[in-house]
């Protein structure tokens, strides 16, 4: 009887690990802005905001517990309305790991500056790929599978296009809702702020096929460059090397294009290092 427990204990843990969520993500929320003692709301949103994504399974792959991608989301409320609704951005970040060094390059450092929403505290998050809930959680399932679909991106060539295509989705659900124009901000073409730099604008690049060439680069400037830095380095930068012009290819595809600035936004800093060393 103690061995059958124990060979149950053991398949339990295995089949846990095995269907363990995708992400480890530190989310914190920023209300210095706000005035007042009372900031409880604050405390109860950034925990259960930090239970919704680091315990939702996003997808059907299988992820060990050291295999989960490191990210961070930073919340920085500047206003808070009367009817539970509040003016925000979203610092989100994620990063993966390169072989067989200690160094974790920077995959997405992005700032959305319309992320607008309504919550009333001890609010249950619920997300659901095919029904818009509210805002919020859309707002956060959008950057948890963008998030995953560009570090699959890194691993394999076109690997993250299943994410990609769940944002599309909640861009489009988002769309037929009817939302405050502060919460459509960021969801439509003709953005309400003026920009094109929004979330419909990122993943329309992602899913463009004038953008193929660049997520082609996106591979191999981490799988046959980063990757293989500590073997080889010169070939390496050379790899590197060759696929950066891509990035004016894109941009002259599409005046600029957002995904090549954010592309740049989390690299600019490591591509000078990788060629400060480099000959001439």
């Amino acid at each position: 009887m103690k061995k059958i427990k124990t060979l149950l204990l053991i398949i339990t843990i295995a089949a846990t690990q095995a269907h363990s969520q995708e992400l480890n993500c530190n989310i914190q929320i920023n209300s210095d802005k706000i005035q007042g003692s009372n900031k409880e709301v604050f405390s109860t949103l950034q925990q259960s905001l930090s239970d919704f994504v680091n315990n939702t399974r996003w997808t059907t792959l299988t992820f060990a517990p050291q295999e989960k991608i490191e990210c961070n989301m930073t919340i920085i409320i500047a206003s808070a309305g009367s009817e539970n609704d509040y003016t925000a951005e979203l610092l989100v970040q994620s990063r993966r790991p390169v072989y067989n060094s200690s160094y974790s390059t920077p995959v997405l450092n992005h700032r959305d500056q319309n992320f607008n929403f309504t919550y009333q505290e001890f609010d249950r998050l619920e997300f659901n790929n095919n029904t818009f809930t509210n805002n919020l959680t859309a707002l956060i399932g959008y950057y948890c599978y963008l998030i995953i679909g560009m570090d699959m991106d890194t691993y394999s060539k076109f690997g993250g296009t299943p994410c990609f295509q769940t944002c599309e989705s909640i861009v489009t659900s988002a769309q037929t809702q009817s939302l405050s124009d502060a919460e459509m901000s960021g969801w439509t073409s003709h953005s309400l702020s003026a920009s094109n730099r929004n979330r419909y604008s990122l993943v329309n690049n992602l899913m463009d096929e004038a953008f193929k060439p660049f997520r082609s680069m996106v591979y191999t400037y981490h799988r046959l460059g980063l990757d293989e830095m500590t073997e080889n380095t010169t070939n390496a930068r050379a790899r590197i090397a060759e696929e950066l012009p891509v990035l004016k290819d894109a941009n002259k595809a599409r005046t600029n294009a957002y995904i090549v600035s954010t592309f740049l936004d989390a690299k600019s800093d490591e591509i000078t290092n990788i060629f400060k060393k480099g000959t001439a």
